[in-house]
């Protein structure tokens, strides 16, 4: 008999189109993935994926079950939301607060995604740099934090949405182009230009140049395109995600280099109180960030 865990597991596979990325967004192994595939495969007789192929690509099988799959997982989500209403009896909020304005790109689809299915939830977004983002929650300004960096705090949950690499965004034909990679030194010189946010949320400082004892001269800015138009115009060079530039990397607007030889990553995360992180009008939402997160965005892999 087929069971929800197996429709779940065919659509990640469709999606990622990878067992072991699969498994990480299921939390499976692959030897477990792979036995659920070949118990639907066993129980329908027909091969689902086509053989060797990589990325995975469906049989025509494959892909008539994956339309079922999408179909009897949306209605049992709806199901379970109004079921959630009738339980929890009230509407709610969500107020948002960014870390990251980046983070806009996507989080937009996933809100309008959200309200489809909780048109009662009022949303709204809490604008400005915050010092201290995830005290809004105990100040009852914010119902969920997008941080990069995951504290222990008092009655605060965090959920790890996505990892992704950090890049250091050079003008074009800028000297330190010339590098393969840089390095916490090839910093020491230049302007560093970051969001005007305390130095152990900014990944670049936090995570590299802080622990190496380089303190470059600095400027900050609000907007992520005024950020990007001051390495443009070598007024500076930054360091930011791979997965919020990458458009204009594209476009040859401004160089990207990794940062050491072997990379930096870093995470983001959601951050809410532990009694709204089990309401079902949250869980849907955080859900819903994670997968338009990975539809949408390149360069992030599974936290």
């Amino acid at each position: 008999m087929l069971e929800i865990r197996h429709l779940n597991a065919l659509i990640a596979l469709a999606e990622t189109g990878n067992l072991s990325k699969a498994g990480r967004r299921l939390h499976l192994s692959q030897p477990a993935l792979s036995h659920q595939v070949k118990s639907i495969e066993q129980h329908l007789g027909v091969a689902l994926f086509e053989r060797k192929s990589n990325p995975l690509r469906l049989s025509p099988a494959g892909e008539r079950l994956l339309v079922t799959a999408h179909e009897v997982v949306k209605l049992l989500r709806q199901s379970e939301r109004d079921v959630a209403r009738i339980a929890e009896g009230k509407a709610g909020q969500l107020r948002i607060a960014v870390e990251c304005h980046s983070c806009f790109d996507w989080l937009m689809p996933a809100m309008d995604a959200f309200r489809e299915g909780w048109p009662e939830v009022e949303m709204d977004i809490v604008s400005g740099f915050h010092p201290d983002p995830v005290s809004l929650l105990a100040e009852d300004k914010a119902d969920l934090v997008i941080v990069s960096k995951a504290q222990s705090r008092k009655d605060v949950v965090f959920d790890p949405l996505f990892r992704y690499e950090l890049l250091a965004l050079l003008a074009r034909k800028h000297p330190l182009t010339r590098k393969a990679y840089l390095t916490a030194a090839d910093f020491a010189a230049e302007t560093l230009i970051t969001y005007p946010i305390p130095d152990d949320r900014i990944d670049i400082i936090r995570e590299v140049l802080s622990p190496a004892g380089v303190f470059p001269a600095r400027r900050t800015t609000m907007l992520t395109v005024a950020i990007l138009q001051l390495v443009a115009s070598r007024r500076g060079i930054s360091a930011m995600p791979a997965w919020a530039v990458q458009p204009y990397l594209d476009k040859g607007y401004v160089e990207g280099r990794r940062v050491r030889k072997q990379g930096v990553t870093a995470r983001l995360y959601v951050a809410t109180t532990a009694a709204l992180s089990t309401t079902a009008y949250m869980r849907e939402f955080i859900a819903l960030m994670k997968k338009v997160s990975f539809a949408t965005l390149s360069g992030i892999s599974e936290a």
